[in-house]
């Protein structure tokens, strides 16, 4: 653990484009700039890194004007921790191979690395302190779903499957959380002599539970939905996927419990110029076994961002989570190039987009992936409950704006 210093205030401190947001702080995160998933807990934010060491940055955020990092996180050079959780005076991160710093691809299946779920004691949010960890035969966990209670629910590339399963996780303990159950789409178990034959990656990227149903997003195989009432034995209950026509990989499904709604992004994965345009679905789940479309997010129309060029679609949602804004008549999403977007779905047949945040191209790249372009790219964010929303990008660092 280390205490960066950050600059707190870029020269151009003017958004692209604005509706309804204040832009308030910034922080270029001591240097690493690269932000995707961000939590807040207790006044302090954790933003994790894919491509400057992984690791994740604590973020000082009580006065919003002026984020300040005060510690950085270190994982095994070889991984990288890009998703956790917060809730009360814990934090779950998930540790997994990093496939952009651990290349090449000969070595996945048998890396030195850090595998696993590792636990943190956050009483003390700017010096979260170690307390357990989980390790997993295999690359690792990609991101997880806790909010408070004993079951965390996660997606793990294992030894002997095609990708990413889900897996149920008893964190009764939590200095010694452990495996209770797991379940994937039949034909991924590679060890156990299944196959398959089908177009794109079918894995999941996570899980959403609400009411004892996981809300899966599994990338080129649609949402499916998991009765998790006993997390040692998920059951399929239902399956929508619009890939094809559309363009696949479903990145979150968020339900809306009281509403019978399930809200799902498709994220944008390329340049629009060399991808088909992704979306933000809304689906009536009344019938879990059979989820129906019955509407999409308009796109940003507040300029040409297929003009624009980089990656123009949906990344993230806003998950509802309890320490946070939890309405179900707005959602937040990510639109990477197109900055943050905000949706009154009051309609479900018809929403409405009623406010954006689109901050300025970042000062420099931090990917090092080959054809990424000097544009926006907001990855994540976190809506707290007073309407200040924590947002992150993939080259330009970390922004606090203000939704009322």
């Amino acid at each position: 653990m280390s205490n960066p210093t950050s600059v707190s205030h870029p020269a151009q401190f003017t958004a692209d484009g604005a509706h309804h947001i204040s832009w308030l702080g910034y922080s270029d995160l001591a240097g690493r700039s690269d932000g995707v998933q961000v939590m807040v807990n207790k006044g302090y934010a954790f933003v994790g890194h894919p491509f400057s060491g992984g690791g994740a940055t604590v973020i000082d955020v009580r006065d919003p004007r002026n984020p300040q990092p005060v510690n950085f996180l270190a994982v095994h050079p070889r991984s990288w921790s890009l998703h956790f959780q917060t809730f009360g005076d814990l934090m779950l991160v998930a540790e997994e191979f990093n496939f952009i710093a651990g290349k090449p691809a000969a070595q996945w299946r048998d890396p030195d690395c850090s595998a696993g779920l590792r636990v943190y004691d956050i009483a003390d949010p700017a010096n979260p302190r170690p307390i357990g960890f989980m390790p997993v035969e295999g690359l690792g966990l990609h991101r997880v779903w806790w909010t408070g209670e004993r079951y965390a629910y996660a997606s793990a590339l294992l030894d002997g499957f095609t990708d990413h399963i889900l897996i149920c996780i008893d964190l009764e303990t939590p200095t010694h959380p452990r495996e209770v159950g797991r379940w994937w789409v039949p034909g991924m178990w590679q060890a156990g002599g299944e196959s398959n034959d089908w177009p794109g990656r079918v894995a999941l990227h996570h899980p959403i539970v609400a009411n004892g149903i996981a809300y899966c997003a599994w990338r080129d195989a649609g949402v499916i939905l998991l009765d998790v009432a006993d997390p040692g034995s998920p059951r399929f209950i239902g399956q929508r996927n619009l890939r094809p026509p559309f363009g696949g990989a479903t990145h979150t499904a968020l339900p809306l419990p009281g509403r019978d709604l399930l809200v799902v992004a498709d994220e944008a994965m390329a340049d629009i110029a060399v991808e088909p345009q992704k979306y933000i679905w809304m689906l009536d789940v009344r019938e879990r076994a059979n989820p129906v479309t019955i509407a999409t997010m308009p796109l940003p129309a507040d300029r040409d961002y297929v003009a624009k060029g980089g990656t123009f679609g949906p990344h993230n949602l806003w998950e509802n989570r309890p320490d946070g804004f939890a309405g179900d008549g707005l959602v937040f999403a990510t639109f990477q190039s197109a900055g943050v977007r905000i949706y009154d779905i009051s309609n479900p047949f018809r929403p409405e987009e009623i406010a954006f945040f689109v901050p300025p191209p970042p000062s420099k790249l931090i990917d090092p992936r080959p054809g990424i372009k000097r544009i926006t790219h907001c990855a994540d964010l976190y809506v707290a409950a007073d309407g200040m929303i924590y947002v992150t990008d993939y080259n330009g660092g970390f922004y606090v704006v203000d939704y009322k």
